[in-house]
């Protein structure tokens, strides 16, 4: 049997025994948090930047700008934080902020083809057309298979009058997808500043025929079709395709614009006052719409209003004018 004594040097023997385990269990802890901690800043960094992309992708541009500072404000060197904050920039259309990110991510890391293609979009909204196509270009070489690069490219080619190279894009964009509406119907546009009239009327024929199957209808072909006949002086022949725009989308400015041409070279003047004046309730600032109502205007015998609008359109037109959107 053990003595009172026996049992206190045991009780005592247990604690120095229970003391050191403890030490031990905190070096190891801390040991092991030492080495996760890598690990958990990186699950850290990937959540962070993960939030951000869904909110770009639910459209909260705002709050996916607010998330990503504050991450890039204890992660400057981050590359991916500041691609995404130039691509949250460049949806909010700040194009120069935007190229300052993405000049930035570059120092850390070399910018791949998503990066570039977005680079691209920012010298649109510039209206730098020459360098969007350099990087336009750049991207497609990286990753040739990617159909929207390949599309922006196209229609920058066209910004840029290079009507030759527009028609070999956008035939390069019809083998990738195969009766893409808006493609077919830019080839026409092409063909069209090549001045080859009949190869125009052909797309915008072929894109209007796949359009008729379409679950999701595209007015543009309608439109082009309709003012190239206004111009070629065969405005009856106009006249169905862009009742059809305007029904495909009301709010459709070009439609309601071309149509209410048509009507002016037909001499129904009220319904292309009716057409015009609600092309300009819809876009105020359309300077071409404000031209060709003060026509209607003027042969309608209401000068005043015809003069007011010639002034609306010289105003307009003295305006730098925004540049086109990719989408």
């Amino acid at each position: 049997t053990w003595t009172s004594r026996n049992k206190g040097r045991d009780v005592a023997l247990w604690y120095k025994d229970f003391e050191r385990a403890c030490v031990m269990t905190r070096s190891c802890l801390l040991l092991t948090a030492f080495c996760l901690a890598p690990f958990l800043l990186q699950a850290q960094t990937a959540d962070s930047l993960s939030e951000a992309r869904s909110l770009v992708e639910s459209g909260k541009l705002t709050e996916a700008e607010q998330v990503t500072r504050l991450y890039l404000q204890s992660h400057i060197n981050s590359a991916d934080a500041h691609f995404l904050l130039g691509y949250i920039l460049f949806k909010q259309r700040r194009a120069e902020a935007s190229l300052a990110e993405y000049t930035e991510g570059a120092k850390y890391r070399v910018p791949g083809a998503p990066e570039l293609a977005a680079v691209a979009g920012d010298y649109v909204l510039l209206n730098d057309y020459a360098d969007a196509d350099k990087w336009f270009t750049k991207s497609v070489e990286w990753d040739p298979g990617n159909f929207q690069t390949l599309y922006y490219l196209a229609r920058t080619k066209y910004n840029e009058n290079r009507f030759e190279e527009a028609v070999a894009v956008f035939k390069q964009c019809l083998k990738l997808d195969p009766k893409n509406i808006k493609a077919e119907d830019n080839l026409g546009l092409s063909y069209q500043g090549l001045g080859k009239m009949d190869q125009a009327l052909s797309a915008y024929q072929t894109a209007i025929s796949w359009d008729a199957g379409a679950v999701v209808r595209d007015s543009g072909p309608y439109i082009d079709m309709g003012s190239l006949l206004v111009d070629s002086g065969r405005p009856a022949e106009a006249v169905p395709y862009l009742l059809e725009a305007v029904r495909i989308a009301p709010q459709e400015v070009r439609g309601r614009r071309e149509l209410g041409k048509a009507y002016l070279h037909l001499n129904q003047l009220e319904s292309a006052q009716a057409e015009l004046e609600r092309s300009i309730e819809l876009a105020p600032s359309n300077a071409p719409t404000h031209f060709v109502l003060a026509q209607v205007y003027r042969k309608r015998g209401l000068r005043d209003k015809a003069e007011a609008e010639t002034k609306r359109y010289t105003e307009l037109s003295a305006a730098n004018s925004s540049p086109e959107s990719l989408h």
